[in-house]
């Protein structure tokens, strides 16, 4: 098959899956009755919409690696718990016949349908294998949704069930206006008691979007399983931080933040958040309460592009950050793409230890 016929089956995969979640209530009845009919017991009638609106997504393509790691995590998880990875030819009918129902086409698209259906089974199998226990997901309720800075929305949100997670990782949330489409985000919090989770999001991308612009209070979403990004704190360490946040990658170590301030023994922290202006420090207030209530905090603002940055706080976060590091430090950093380009070089040069310095890996980075 040439590039350009790929792309032209491509295409018109996600236009007939599109036209298929018209009729989402529907589909999913179809594909549960489907599924229920070929394997009986296996798939709860509840669950049937999230886990179709995965898996025609990952058919259909046209996700970034990050966003296809995230629907793998998520499909990984519900093969898993559901026991249907010796059933994966009854779902994969299941997927071709619901969409030859509501989205009808000729012969030729019939057979593309069941290839993608083939394939995205053959994705899924290692990432069952990769699959830890618990639920695939676990549906939440937005009761906040705050928007400090141009483009930035803080979400606060309840998820019906506990949320097992630890400060550092990320987790794949997905919203209903975007169906089957899961992005990664960092929790900004330690757990709490009240289980409550928070999501700094930046309007780029449509999911992302959404939350930040049409998403209100009483929305619903989904969290995926939480998983390890090389972020977290080494419980065995008592050495001392140096955090480095740009933008919103400021949440996953404000969340370590936290959990230093649950158990600090004797711990000293340095965060210093890049932000292009004063204006565009979309926490503040979170972050001076942090620095008020605990001593061994010190806050450092790395203004990029502001005239009126005061000198020891003028320059990209990286740099700023340097003239604040002391050896047996460990050092985080979370920030866009451009930040993290270049910043394993720049902090080995600046005498960090290999082992010592700790970014986002993988596609959530």
């Amino acid at each position: 098959m040439t590039a350009a016929l790929a792309t032209s089956w491509s295409t018109t995969l996600a236009t007939s899956w599109s036209t298929t979640l018209r009729y989402a209530r529907a589909a999913a009845d179809d594909f549960w009755c489907a599924v229920e009919e070929r394997c009986p017991g296996r798939l709860p009638e509840r669950e049937a919409a999230v886990f179709l609106a995965a898996l025609g997504r990952l058919a259909s393509g046209g996700d970034d690696p990050a966003g296809r790691a995230a629907l793998l995590a998520v499909l990984g998880h519900a093969y898993r718990r559901y026991r249907l990875l010796p059933h994966q030819a009854a779902v994969e009918a299941a997927l071709t016949a619901t969409v030859a129902r509501h989205a009808p086409g000729t012969p030729e698209l019939a057979a593309a349908w069941a290839v993608a259906a083939r394939r995205a089974s053959a994705a899924v199998t290692p990432a069952v294998a990769r699959a830890g226990g618990g639920p695939a997901w676990w549906p939440a309720e937005v009761i906040d949704h705050d928007r400090p800075a141009h483009g930035v929305a803080i979400l606060t949100v309840r998820p019906w069930r506990r949320l097992p997670f630890r400060p550092g990782q990320a987790v794949p949330v997905c919203t209903p206006r975007w169906p089957g489409r899961w992005r990664w985000y960092s929790p900004a919090n330690a757990p709490r008691p009240d289980g409550t989770v928070e999501l700094h999001v930046r309007a780029v991308g449509a999911v992302s979007r959404a939350l930040v612009h049409a998403v209100r209070p009483g929305d619903p979403l989904w969290f995926g399983p939480p998983y390890d990004v090389g972020l977290g704190i080494d419980p065995a360490s008592r050495a001392d931080l140096l955090l480095v946040a740009g933008g919103t990658g400021l949440a996953p170590l404000r969340a370590l933040v936290e959990q230093v301030a649950a158990a600090p023994a004797g711990r000293r922290v340095t965060l210093v958040v890049g932000a292009r202006t004063f204006t565009d420090l979309y926490d503040a207030i979170s972050l001076d309460k942090l620095q008020c209530a605990h001593d061994w905090l010190t806050l450092v603002p790395a203004f990029s592009h502001d005239p009126l940055a005061g000198a020891g706080e003028r320059g990209d976060a990286l740099t700023v950050a340097l003239d604040h590091y002391r050896p047996g430090q460990e050092v985080h950093l979370c920030g866009p793409p451009p930040m993290l380009a270049g910043s394993r070089l720049r902090l080995l040069a600046a005498g960090v230890p290999a082992d010592r310095i700790h970014l986002p890996t993988g596609p959530v980075a």
